[in-house]
Protein backbone atom coordinates (compact mmCIF):
# COMPACT_ATOMS: atom_id res chain seq x y z
CA UNK A 1 0.00 0.00 0.00
CA UNK A 2 2.97 2.24 0.24
CA UNK A 3 4.29 1.61 -2.54
CA UNK A 4 1.29 2.67 -4.48
CA UNK A 5 0.56 5.73 -2.14
CA UNK A 6 3.61 7.14 -3.47
CA UNK A 7 3.39 5.73 -6.79
CA UNK A 8 0.51 8.01 -6.94
CA UNK A 9 1.27 10.92 -4.57
CA UNK A 10 1.54 13.26 -6.90
CA UNK A 11 -1.81 12.86 -8.69
CA UNK A 12 -3.87 12.67 -5.53
CA UNK A 13 -1.93 15.68 -4.56
CA UNK A 14 -2.72 17.54 -8.54
CA UNK A 15 -6.32 16.24 -7.54
CA UNK A 16 -6.55 18.23 -4.65
CA UNK A 17 -5.21 21.12 -5.99
CA UNK A 18 -6.85 21.15 -8.89
CA UNK A 19 -10.40 20.74 -6.70
CA UNK A 20 -9.73 23.81 -4.11
CA UNK A 21 -9.58 26.10 -7.02
CA UNK A 22 -12.85 24.57 -7.88
CA UNK A 23 -13.85 25.76 -4.20
CA UNK A 24 -12.23 29.09 -5.17
CA UNK A 25 -14.36 28.50 -8.57
CA UNK A 26 -17.63 27.77 -6.62
CA UNK A 27 -17.36 31.00 -4.44
CA UNK A 28 -16.59 33.32 -6.87
CA UNK A 29 -19.53 32.26 -8.14
CA UNK A 30 -21.39 32.52 -4.80
CA UNK A 31 -20.37 36.31 -4.92
CA UNK A 32 -21.36 36.95 -8.27
CA UNK A 33 -24.81 35.88 -7.82
CA UNK A 34 -25.36 37.10 -4.46
CA UNK A 35 -25.84 33.60 -2.97
CA UNK A 36 -23.62 33.71 0.21
CA UNK A 37 -26.83 33.90 2.80
CA UNK A 38 -28.31 30.92 0.55
CA UNK A 39 -27.71 28.63 3.23
CA UNK A 40 -28.30 30.64 6.69
CA UNK A 41 -27.12 28.02 8.46
CA UNK A 42 -24.08 25.35 8.80
CA UNK A 43 -22.62 23.01 7.89
CA UNK A 44 -27.18 22.04 6.94
CA UNK A 45 -28.57 24.28 4.88
CA UNK A 46 -31.68 25.51 6.43
CA UNK A 47 -31.42 22.24 9.09
CA UNK A 48 -31.60 19.91 5.78
CA UNK A 49 -28.01 17.87 4.67
CA UNK A 50 -29.80 18.00 1.43
CA UNK A 51 -31.96 21.94 0.94
CA UNK A 52 -35.37 22.39 0.04
CA UNK A 53 -36.27 23.22 -3.48
CA UNK A 54 -39.53 25.01 -2.80
CA UNK A 55 -40.56 27.81 -0.16
CA UNK A 56 -43.19 25.38 0.85
CA UNK A 57 -41.04 23.33 2.23
CA UNK A 58 -39.67 25.81 4.69
CA UNK A 59 -43.34 27.05 5.94
CA UNK A 60 -45.20 25.56 8.88
CA UNK A 61 -47.80 23.36 8.04
CA UNK A 62 -50.71 21.40 10.21
CA UNK A 63 -50.16 17.76 10.57
CA UNK A 64 -46.51 17.67 9.48
CA UNK A 65 -43.32 15.83 10.84
CA UNK A 66 -40.27 17.92 11.70
CA UNK A 67 -36.84 16.74 12.48
CA UNK A 68 -34.90 18.35 15.16
CA UNK A 69 -32.79 20.79 14.13
CA UNK A 70 -34.74 21.34 10.80
CA UNK A 71 -35.62 25.02 9.91
CA UNK A 72 -38.68 27.28 9.24
CA UNK A 73 -39.45 30.71 8.35
CA UNK A 74 -41.90 32.56 10.61
CA UNK A 75 -43.22 35.74 10.97
CA UNK A 76 -40.36 36.78 8.86
CA UNK A 77 -37.82 34.87 11.43
CA UNK A 78 -36.05 31.68 11.03
CA UNK A 79 -37.21 29.22 13.92
CA UNK A 80 -35.48 25.82 14.79
CA UNK A 81 -37.03 22.59 15.92
CA UNK A 82 -36.36 21.53 19.22
CA UNK A 83 -36.76 17.80 18.93
CA UNK A 84 -38.89 15.25 16.66
CA UNK A 85 -42.57 16.26 16.39
CA UNK A 86 -45.32 16.25 14.10
CA UNK A 87 -47.21 19.88 14.26
CA UNK A 88 -50.88 20.11 15.57
CA UNK A 89 -53.90 21.78 13.81
CA UNK A 90 -52.07 25.19 15.45
CA UNK A 91 -48.85 26.35 15.81
CA UNK A 92 -47.04 25.78 18.77
CA UNK A 93 -43.93 28.17 19.44
CA UNK A 94 -43.12 25.71 22.65
CA UNK A 95 -41.48 23.17 19.73
CA UNK A 96 -39.23 26.29 18.44
CA UNK A 97 -35.91 28.24 19.11
CA UNK A 98 -35.17 30.99 17.61
CA UNK A 99 -32.37 30.80 15.12
CA UNK A 100 -29.99 33.91 17.44
CA UNK A 101 -26.91 33.57 15.04
CA UNK A 102 -28.75 35.91 12.72
CA UNK A 103 -31.60 37.97 11.44
CA UNK A 104 -31.50 36.92 7.90
CA UNK A 105 -34.77 34.83 6.75
CA UNK A 106 -34.62 34.94 2.94
CA UNK A 107 -34.74 32.11 1.01
CA UNK A 108 -33.94 31.77 -2.51
CA UNK A 109 -33.89 28.49 -4.29
CA UNK A 110 -31.54 29.41 -6.85
CA UNK A 111 -28.79 31.18 -3.81
CA UNK A 112 -29.70 28.05 -1.77
CA UNK A 113 -28.39 25.91 -4.45
CA UNK A 114 -25.17 27.64 -5.81
CA UNK A 115 -24.24 27.97 -1.69
CA UNK A 116 -24.85 24.20 -1.46
CA UNK A 117 -22.67 23.42 -4.62
CA UNK A 118 -20.10 25.44 -2.93
CA UNK A 119 -20.26 23.84 0.37
CA UNK A 120 -20.02 20.48 -2.02
CA UNK A 121 -16.64 21.06 -3.60
CA UNK A 122 -15.25 22.13 -0.45
CA UNK A 123 -16.59 18.72 0.94
CA UNK A 124 -14.61 17.07 -1.72
CA UNK A 125 -11.39 18.89 -1.52
CA UNK A 126 -11.32 18.42 2.22
CA UNK A 127 -11.93 14.64 1.80
CA UNK A 128 -9.10 15.05 -1.14
CA UNK A 129 -6.42 16.66 1.42
CA UNK A 130 -6.99 13.99 4.28
CA UNK A 131 -6.22 11.41 1.05
CA UNK A 132 -3.48 13.36 0.21
CA UNK A 133 -1.88 13.26 3.77
CA UNK A 134 -2.79 9.67 4.58
CA UNK A 135 -0.87 8.98 1.35
CA UNK A 136 2.05 10.88 1.93
CA UNK A 137 2.67 8.94 5.15
CA UNK A 138 4.95 6.94 2.46
CA UNK A 139 7.46 9.96 2.48
CA UNK A 140 7.62 9.94 5.97
CA UNK A 141 11.07 8.67 6.33
CA UNK A 142 13.01 10.49 3.07
CA UNK A 143 11.16 13.50 3.18
CA UNK A 144 9.03 13.66 6.48
CA UNK A 145 8.23 17.62 5.33
CA UNK A 146 5.81 16.31 2.69
CA UNK A 147 3.84 14.69 5.22
CA UNK A 148 4.18 17.37 8.06
CA UNK A 149 2.81 19.90 5.38
CA UNK A 150 0.06 17.45 3.63
CA UNK A 151 -1.23 17.84 7.66
CA UNK A 152 -1.03 21.10 7.88
CA UNK A 153 -3.00 21.41 4.70
CA UNK A 154 -5.68 19.34 6.19
CA UNK A 155 -5.69 21.43 9.46
CA UNK A 156 -5.76 24.55 7.35
CA UNK A 157 -8.64 23.52 5.17
CA UNK A 158 -10.68 22.36 8.80
CA UNK A 159 -9.53 26.12 9.93
CA UNK A 160 -11.28 26.76 6.05
CA UNK A 161 -14.25 25.73 6.86
CA UNK A 162 -14.62 27.16 9.91
CA UNK A 163 -13.97 30.35 8.50
CA UNK A 164 -16.76 29.82 5.89
CA UNK A 165 -18.88 29.10 8.84
CA UNK A 166 -17.88 32.68 10.45
CA UNK A 167 -18.51 34.06 7.27
CA UNK A 168 -22.87 33.00 7.26
CA UNK A 169 -22.91 33.79 11.01
CA UNK A 170 -21.57 37.50 10.29
CA UNK A 171 -23.56 37.93 7.29
CA UNK A 172 -20.78 38.20 5.14
CA UNK A 173 -19.11 40.38 6.93
CA UNK A 174 -16.55 41.76 4.59
CA UNK A 175 -13.44 41.36 6.55
CA UNK A 176 -14.16 37.93 6.99
CA UNK A 177 -14.76 37.26 3.02
CA UNK A 178 -11.17 38.93 2.82
CA UNK A 179 -9.99 36.08 4.90
CA UNK A 180 -11.57 33.96 3.53
CA UNK A 181 -10.26 34.66 -0.27
CA UNK A 182 -6.21 34.78 1.92
CA UNK A 183 -6.62 31.46 3.65
CA UNK A 184 -7.67 29.97 0.18
CA UNK A 185 -4.62 31.33 -1.49
CA UNK A 186 -2.59 29.87 1.87
CA UNK A 187 -3.63 26.29 1.46
CA UNK A 188 -2.81 26.46 -2.71
CA UNK A 189 0.78 27.56 -1.81
CA UNK A 190 0.90 24.57 0.92
CA UNK A 191 -0.01 22.22 -1.84
CA UNK A 192 1.88 23.63 -4.34
CA UNK A 193 4.78 23.19 -1.82
CA UNK A 194 4.18 20.04 -1.32
CA UNK A 195 4.02 19.00 -5.18
CA UNK A 196 7.67 21.01 -5.61
CA UNK A 197 9.21 18.79 -2.99
CA UNK A 198 7.76 15.68 -4.50
CA UNK A 199 8.91 16.25 -8.04
CA UNK A 200 10.69 13.64 -10.19
CA UNK A 201 13.33 15.28 -11.69
CA UNK A 202 15.44 18.70 -10.71
CA UNK A 203 16.02 21.73 -13.69
CA UNK A 204 18.53 23.46 -12.51
CA UNK A 205 18.50 27.27 -13.87
CA UNK A 206 21.41 30.24 -13.69
CA UNK A 207 20.99 32.32 -10.72
CA UNK A 208 19.63 36.09 -11.42
CA UNK A 209 19.22 37.95 -7.79
CA UNK A 210 17.51 40.76 -9.50
CA UNK A 211 14.75 38.31 -10.62
CA UNK A 212 14.22 36.96 -7.52
CA UNK A 213 13.75 39.72 -6.05
CA UNK A 214 11.35 40.81 -8.42
CA UNK A 215 9.27 37.62 -8.30
CA UNK A 216 9.10 38.04 -4.60
CA UNK A 217 7.43 41.52 -5.59
CA UNK A 218 5.36 39.96 -8.05
CA UNK A 219 4.14 37.52 -5.80
CA UNK A 220 3.40 40.35 -2.91
CA UNK A 221 1.77 42.67 -5.62
CA UNK A 222 -0.73 39.69 -6.66
CA UNK A 223 -1.87 39.23 -3.08
CA UNK A 224 -2.12 43.38 -2.39
CA UNK A 225 -4.38 42.95 -5.82
CA UNK A 226 -6.36 40.17 -4.45
CA UNK A 227 -7.33 41.85 -1.37
CA UNK A 228 -8.25 45.35 -2.86
CA UNK A 229 -10.21 43.82 -5.24
CA UNK A 230 -12.15 41.86 -2.46
CA UNK A 231 -12.82 45.69 -1.19
CA UNK A 232 -13.82 46.63 -4.65
CA UNK A 233 -16.59 43.88 -4.49
CA UNK A 234 -18.28 44.22 -1.14
CA UNK A 235 -18.63 48.30 -2.48
CA UNK A 236 -19.58 47.01 -5.75
CA UNK A 237 -22.40 44.43 -3.86
CA UNK A 238 -23.40 47.06 -1.80
CA UNK A 239 -24.19 49.22 -4.94
CA UNK A 240 -25.93 46.43 -6.53
CA UNK A 241 -28.25 46.48 -3.07
CA UNK A 242 -28.60 49.85 -4.37
CA UNK A 243 -29.64 50.45 -7.73
CA UNK A 244 -30.66 46.12 -7.91
CA UNK A 245 -29.37 44.08 -10.68
CA UNK A 246 -30.51 45.31 -13.97
CA UNK A 247 -28.46 48.94 -13.34
CA UNK A 248 -25.00 47.53 -14.10
CA UNK A 249 -23.69 50.27 -15.43
CA UNK A 250 -23.94 51.85 -11.92
CA UNK A 251 -22.41 49.52 -10.23
CA UNK A 252 -18.92 51.52 -9.87
CA UNK A 253 -20.36 54.59 -9.73
CA UNK A 254 -19.45 54.27 -5.68
CA UNK A 255 -16.31 52.41 -6.18
CA UNK A 256 -15.12 55.13 -4.16
CA UNK A 257 -10.80 55.20 -3.94
CA UNK A 258 -10.27 51.81 -3.37
CA UNK A 259 -12.01 51.22 -6.62
CA UNK A 260 -9.12 54.02 -8.64
CA UNK A 261 -6.41 52.33 -6.60
CA UNK A 262 -7.12 48.67 -7.55
CA UNK A 263 -7.35 49.80 -11.41
CA UNK A 264 -4.16 52.07 -11.35
CA UNK A 265 -2.03 49.53 -8.82
CA UNK A 266 -2.49 47.00 -11.95
CA UNK A 267 0.01 48.78 -13.92
CA UNK A 268 2.90 48.51 -11.47
CA UNK A 269 1.65 44.64 -11.49
CA UNK A 270 1.87 44.57 -14.84
CA UNK A 271 5.33 46.33 -15.16
CA UNK A 272 7.10 44.03 -12.60
CA UNK A 273 5.97 41.24 -14.56
CA UNK A 274 7.36 42.58 -17.78
CA UNK A 275 10.75 43.12 -15.89
CA UNK A 276 10.93 39.51 -15.05
CA UNK A 277 9.52 38.42 -18.50
CA UNK A 278 13.17 40.99 -20.03
CA UNK A 279 15.28 39.79 -17.82
CA UNK A 280 14.19 35.90 -18.40
CA UNK A 281 14.43 36.22 -22.12
CA UNK A 282 17.81 38.51 -21.96
CA UNK A 283 19.70 36.23 -19.61
CA UNK A 284 18.56 32.86 -21.17
CA UNK A 285 17.36 31.69 -17.32
CA UNK A 286 14.62 29.21 -19.28
CA UNK A 287 12.15 29.69 -16.52
CA UNK A 288 8.76 28.64 -18.85
CA UNK A 289 5.95 29.54 -16.21
CA UNK A 290 7.16 33.35 -16.91
CA UNK A 291 4.88 33.66 -19.99
CA UNK A 292 2.15 32.08 -18.70
CA UNK A 293 2.12 34.56 -16.34
CA UNK A 294 2.05 37.43 -18.56
CA UNK A 295 -0.72 35.27 -20.38
CA UNK A 296 -2.93 35.27 -17.09
CA UNK A 297 -2.14 38.76 -16.43
CA UNK A 298 -3.23 39.40 -19.96
CA UNK A 299 -6.48 37.57 -18.97
CA UNK A 300 -7.16 39.40 -15.94
CA UNK A 301 -6.56 42.70 -17.45
CA UNK A 302 -9.27 41.87 -19.90
CA UNK A 303 -11.95 40.55 -17.45
CA UNK A 304 -11.08 44.04 -15.97
CA UNK A 305 -11.91 46.22 -18.74
CA UNK A 306 -14.71 43.70 -19.71
CA UNK A 307 -16.28 44.64 -16.03
CA UNK A 308 -14.99 48.48 -16.10
CA UNK A 309 -16.54 49.56 -19.47
CA UNK A 310 -19.35 46.56 -20.60
CA UNK A 311 -20.99 46.60 -17.52
CA UNK A 312 -19.89 43.07 -16.03
CA UNK A 313 -20.65 40.88 -19.04
CA UNK A 314 -21.82 37.56 -16.97
CA UNK A 315 -19.12 35.52 -15.46
CA UNK A 316 -16.54 38.31 -15.86
CA UNK A 317 -16.41 38.79 -11.78
CA UNK A 318 -15.81 35.04 -11.27
CA UNK A 319 -13.21 34.79 -13.90
CA UNK A 320 -11.01 37.70 -13.03
CA UNK A 321 -11.08 36.33 -9.09
CA UNK A 322 -9.58 32.41 -10.30
CA UNK A 323 -7.38 34.14 -12.48
CA UNK A 324 -6.06 36.36 -10.01
CA UNK A 325 -5.71 32.87 -7.66
CA UNK A 326 -4.18 30.47 -10.61
CA UNK A 327 -2.02 33.75 -11.17
CA UNK A 328 -0.82 33.54 -7.69
CA UNK A 329 -0.22 29.77 -7.85
CA UNK A 330 1.77 30.04 -10.92
CA UNK A 331 4.31 32.91 -9.50
CA UNK A 332 4.54 30.95 -6.46
CA UNK A 333 5.70 27.65 -8.19
CA UNK A 334 8.02 30.16 -9.71
CA UNK A 335 9.39 30.97 -6.99
CA UNK A 336 10.31 27.92 -5.93
CA UNK A 337 11.82 27.31 -9.06
CA UNK A 338 14.48 29.68 -8.19
CA UNK A 339 15.81 28.14 -4.86
CA UNK A 340 17.55 25.56 -7.40
CA UNK A 341 18.99 28.15 -9.29
CA UNK A 342 22.93 27.45 -9.50
CA UNK A 343 25.39 30.42 -9.71
CA UNK A 344 27.39 29.02 -12.96
CA UNK A 345 26.32 25.84 -14.63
Amino acid sequence: MSTWFKKNFRAITKTTLVLVYLVILAGALVRMTGSGMGCPDWPKCFGYYIPPTEESQLLWQAGREFKKGQVIIHDEALMVAKSDFTTSGTYNPGHWDAYTRHDYAIFNPMHTWIEYINRLCGALAGMATFLMAIASFAYRRDKPAVTWLSWLAVFGMGFQAWLGATVVYSVLAPVKITTHMLVALAIVALIIYILHLTRNKETRHPYHRRLTQLIWAALALTVVQVVLGTQVRQLVDEQVRTVGDAAKNLWLDNGGWWFYVHRSFSVIVLAVNLWIFAINRRYGLRYTRVPWILFLLGLEVLTGIAMSYFDFPFGSQSLHLVIASILFGVQFYLLLDTRHAVKSL
